[in-house]
């Protein structure tokens, strides 16, 4: 048809139906030969969008082979001049360019799937799963590299290529991290939720609509979260949490014998004390039972505790979320009298070296060295 041939004589020489003859032309898009005037008052009004089709291809061909400059054939087309540049190269041959190595090329490339990027870079892999063991999550792992590789983009990779890797055929290192590295262990979300330890109004509460307005937003550090997670009903044992709102910095309890309001009392008269007075401004708590002694602590600590309205876990939304986090560390239905106090310096250590996304993946020691590193940090509360 090139040279001239109707369909019927091409299917002749090809040595198959017109039929079939016809059905192959209209699959390639091929548009016979065009003379020079009628190719020369191409609609150029818009430029198509997206990638060259494979007509876009052949016509560019014959434009070529008719003298036409890349430039020139460029504007017929209504493509821009780097486009034309791109696809000459790709479809170039001996004789010149050809719309069907330019296709076949782009169709190579297409191919699916591709290798994944873990796949094909050792360096990469070992840094994901070096992280994965210290129970970073696939986006914090994504964000801090970008952080510490910012020159070196084969160092990157998106959270949603980690979760890929893992969920996905899983190999090697990953195949084994599955079931671990995540913090939740599973790939569906399960109803989260316990029954509250107490509903009673507890004696000299102060609510938290009389907590200063300054711990709201976040901007000056000091302001606490607390609650317990809880493990097994038969030990009745549990583990203070608590958190600061502005860095995300985890202090834990030890509760050594049980839950009662005198243990946590005496824990948390113990470690307060070990947090600079700087950043002993505030705690907010829900009104369980085991806060019963709260002005005892605030005695000993000189930290003011605020409580929560009943049944509003999002009053305290920092701890609720670190409480999730320390699941991965604790899991339900476990006797946590088991972890010493040595044991929860260390996970809390662990978490507090996570990156977060709302640091712009520094980590919540890192943020708050920052701010204790700033006088300007806390000039408003003494305004």
């Amino acid at each position: 048809m090139r040279s001239g041939s109707s369909p019927t004589q091409a299917a002749v020489f090809a040595g198959v139906s017109e039929h079939t003859a016809l059905r192959w032309v209209q699959q390639a898009g091929y548009v016979p030969r065009t003379p020079l005037a009628v190719v020369s008052d191409l609609d150029t009004a818009s430029s198509p969008a997206g990638p060259m089709s494979f007509l876009e291809r052949c016509r560019l061909e014959e434009l070529l082979e008719t003298g036409h400059s890349p430039a020139r054939a460029a504007a017929l087309l209504g493509r821009h001049r780097s486009t034309i540049s791109r696809e000459t190269r790709r479809g170039q041959t001996a004789s010149g360019y050809r719309a069907r190595v330019g296709q076949g090329s782009v169709e190579a490339h297409a191919k699916r799937p591709k290798p994944r990027k873990l796949d094909t870079n050792p360096v990469l892999l070992d840094q994901v799963v070096q992280r994965l063991k210290h129970r970073h999550s696939p986006e914090q792992i994504a964000g801090r590299l970008r952080e510490e590789f910012p020159d070196d983009p084969e160092m990157w990779v998106s959270h949603e290529t980690i979760y890929q890797s893992m969920y996905v055929q899983p190999r090697g290192e990953l195949a084994r991290l599955v079931k671990t590295a995540l913090r939740t262990g599973r790939t569906q979300r399960k109803p989260q939720g316990r029954t509250p330890t107490g509903t009673g109004k507890l004696k000299g509460m102060v609510n938290i609509s009389q907590r200063p307005a300054e711990a709201d937003d976040r901007a000056i550090p000091g302001h606490w979260e607390g609650d317990l997670i809880l493990g097994s009903t038969a030990s009745g044992s549990a583990i203070g949490t608590m958190v600061e709102r502005t860095t995300g910095f985890v202090v834990l309890l030890h509760l050594p014998a049980d839950r009662t309001a005198a243990t946590l009392a005496e824990a948390m008269s113990a470690k307060i004390p070990e947090i600079p007075e700087i950043l002993r401004r505030s705690l907010t708590w829900d009104q369980g039972s085991e806060m019963a002694l709260h002005t005892k602590i605030t005695e000993a600590t000189g930290l003011p505790i605020y409580f929560c309205d009943p049944h509003s876990p999002w009053q305290r939304g920092t701890n609720e979320n670190t409480n999730g986090l320390l699941r991965q560390y604790f899991p339900k239905g476990t006797d946590l009298s088991f972890y010493g106090p040595g044991w929860l310096d260390e996970v809390a250590a662990e978490l507090n070296a996570r990156p977060r996304k709302r640091h712009n993946w520094r980590t919540p020691a890192e943020e708050l060295n920052r701010l204790l590193s700033d006088p300007s940090t806390f000039v408003a509360t003494t305004a």
